[in-house]
């Protein structure tokens, strides 16, 4: 859900998650391999390439994976049980086995020890754009299957490849389910993302023009399977005269759904590079950290992200009624002091002072006046 954004620091803390890495002992590691025959519990035993590590080659996850259970030995890697299901509907590109309850041959052995994860992350992912989304664990099973597919069966992200740049991958055009507005029935409607104009459009059979027009700059995607009742439902999300509107499509292609989920990432990646060029792309280590906000009026709810192209709000603040306690102030409390002389917003909620740095004056009025929309509406 994206609305009105703006690079916003603000010193509301959020459990951080560091990117995992794997325990290497110096020497290498061991793996398990057990099986029965014979009513005899064998254990074979090797040691990966130095370097390898068990976490799952699908995810850059939050999360160490310290127990694998199963190897693509075709592909020379180790994944969870998740994935492995996803490898066995791919076989011309990979064949697994379970490490406790498979036979492993010397050779295949061999071929696990001479490869494994970070040279499969190496080879696969030496060119994912910056604008693509890495799914996590957590994340619905087709954006899982594509990057699988996208890695491993087309290849996409090989050295070799030309990795596109934002503004030309930021543009697409095709046909979308979209579901009707007030009624349990999609319809499908030809759709238009220029990352060049800044703007996505779509429209029906029966106008001329264009149905809507949704600037970039308030665009967001992220996937709602549940809500939308289809394995490729996409929420897209924009702001119109203030307000939040949303769109809930689906396409019956996997590929096609998530490659518009990453053109919509992709353009809203270039509206900010060419808008905001001298944001650095690493986070800042500062007490106020950066984060995106977006204001959904209508659910009351100030949300944020911790990077604006994230497909999932880390946090999100309830904005209540001023004769709740709600109230927004154009100060700073008197215990908060800053080094850099920023605009400044404190919003005060009954349980807690939230307090943001603002850009510039412009953008503290225009939140200002944003949060006491929503504070004085009933």
């Amino acid at each position: 859900m994206q609305g009105p954004s703006f690079t916003g620091e603000s010193s509301c803390r959020s459990p951080e998650h560091s990117e995992v890495t794997a325990i290497n002992s110096g020497v290498g590691f061991e793996v398990f391999i057990r099986y029965e025959a014979w009513a005899v519990h064998q254990m074979w035993f090797f040691t990966l390439a130095s370097g390898c590590t068990f976490s799952c080659v699908l995810i850059n996850s939050l999360w160490f994976y310290p127990d694998p259970e199963w190897a693509s030995y075709k592909l020379g890697i180790f994944i969870c049980l998740n994935c492995s299901g996803i490898h066995r509907n791919l076989p011309e590109i990979s064949r697994v086995k379970s490490l406790r309850l498979d036979f492993w041959e010397s050779n295949l052995i061999e071929f696990m020890k001479n490869h494994g994860n970070l040279w499969a992350k190496a080879k696969y992912e030496a060119k994912v754009p910056p604008y693509y989304y890495i799914p996590k664990s957590c994340d619905c099973l087709v954006l899982r299957e594509q990057w699988i597919r996208a890695k491993y069966e087309r290849g996409e992200f090989l050295d070799t490849q030309v990795c596109q740049d934002p503004c030309s991958a930021g543009s697409r055009e095709g046909c979308l389910w979209k579901l009707r507005k007030g009624r349990r029935q999609f319809q499908k409607r030809q759709f238009l993302l220029s990352a060049r104009e800044g703007v996505m459009k779509y429209f029906t059979k029966e106008s001329k023009g264009p149905k809507a027009v949704i600037s970039v700059e308030s665009l967001n995607a992220m996937f709602q399977v549940d809500k939308i009742g289809h394995i490729h439902g996409l929420q897209i999300t924009y702001t119109t005269d203030g307000q939040t509107r949303n769109l809930f499509v689906y396409h019956e292609s996997g590929k096609e759904i998530v490659d518009w989920f990453n053109a919509i990432r992709a353009a809203r990646y270039h509206y900010l590079r060419t808008t905001f060029p001298n944001v650095p792309e690493a986070e800042q280590k500062e007490a106020f950290k950066v984060r995106w906000f977006c204001l959904d009026s209508q659910e009351r709810n100030l949300i944020y992200f911790k990077n604006p192209l994230d497909a999932f709000a880390q946090g999100q603040v309830f904005i209540g009624r001023r004769d709740e306690g709600y109230e927004v102030r154009d100060d700073l409390p008197e215990r908060v002091c800053v080094k850099k002389t920023k605009p400044a917003i404190t919003l005060v909620t009954p349980v807690r002072e939230f307090v943001f740095l603002c850009e510039n004056d412009r953008k503290q009025r225009e939140w200002m006046d944003a949060l006491n929309g929503v504070i004085t509406q009933l």
